[in-house]
């Protein structure tokens, strides 16, 4: 199926590796010119990828080192994006983190860490992504990735992490409501379970008890979300915004 997405630009935060890197993947073999946001020790592994994706789907791909939740380097990283590429016509907010504790241990250093990435870096990148779209004149995208959680919860020590992708999920039926005027859509995904680098450590330990709780009967593949991310992105589902897409095999049913 041609998505008509040849020649457009996104971005997709926390592309390094696990399932930002299978966007960025599938983004450019539908010709979408990408770049690879990653942070601190992920250089190498954001350049390979950009390397393989260059060779494998004469794409441009570049990557940019920023930290989503400062403000000033953000704003810095969309400036670089519209004068490298002239634009960004897709936002792909992937990036974030799952560290584990209970709320009776938890920090507050540790709750201000989870919801500043996953929830802050979400609103902050948005609003420039909105801007550079208005002031360009363009239509724009936006994909939220979020998770069961922000539906079922946690019991197991990820309360901070459930609530910042359930204030995603808010921000972005909102946000939808927000920026249609200005032909921008803004739609949130919630994937399920998926043997990433942020999940491997807990499979490995309790892969079963995973399996058993998924209707499906298995894992995710990172590359079937990461389909239905690029579909999402395309002209195809111009009349999909504020919708949250249930990938998650079942386990949300929504």
């Amino acid at each position: 199926m041609d998505l008509k997405l040849e020649g457009k630009c996104a971005l997709v935060t926390g592309a390094a590796h696990g399932l930002g890197k299978a966007i960025c993947l599938s983004l450019a073999s539908e010709g979408v010119n990408v770049v690879i946001n990653y942070r601190g020790s992920s250089r190498q592994k954001a350049e390979t990828t950009a390397e393989y994706i260059k060779k494998e789907y004469g794409v441009k791909a570049i990557c940019l080192k920023c930290d989503i939740t400062n403000e000033d380097e953000v704003s810095a990283m969309f400036k670089e994006i519209v004068n490298r590429l002239g634009g960004l016509d897709i936002l792909i907010n992937n990036a974030g983190v799952c560290p584990i504790s209970m709320v009776k241990d938890m920090s507050y250093s540790e709750w201000k860490t989870v919801i500043g990435a996953n929830l802050d870096g979400t609103f902050l990148t948005s609003r420039e992504m909105i801007n550079t779209a208005i002031e360009l004149k363009k239509p724009g995208v936006i994909i939220n990735i979020i998770s069961p959680a922000a539906f079922i919860g946690s019991s197991r020590g990820k309360s901070h992490y459930a609530a910042s992708k359930g204030g995603v999920l808010s921000f972005s039926i909102s946000l939808a409501k927000e920026v249609a005027k200005y032909n921008i859509r803004v739609n949130a995904l919630a994937p399920g379970m998926l043997y990433t680098e942020m999940t491997a450590k807990t499979l490995d330990e309790e892969m079963d008890k995973y399996i058993n709780s998924i209707p499906i009967g298995r894992i995710g593949r990172v590359e079937e979300i990461a389909r239905v991310v690029t579909f999402i992105a395309s002209d195809l589902a111009g009349y999909v915004t504020g919708a949250v897409i249930d990938v998650s095999g079942g386990l949300i049913g929504r």
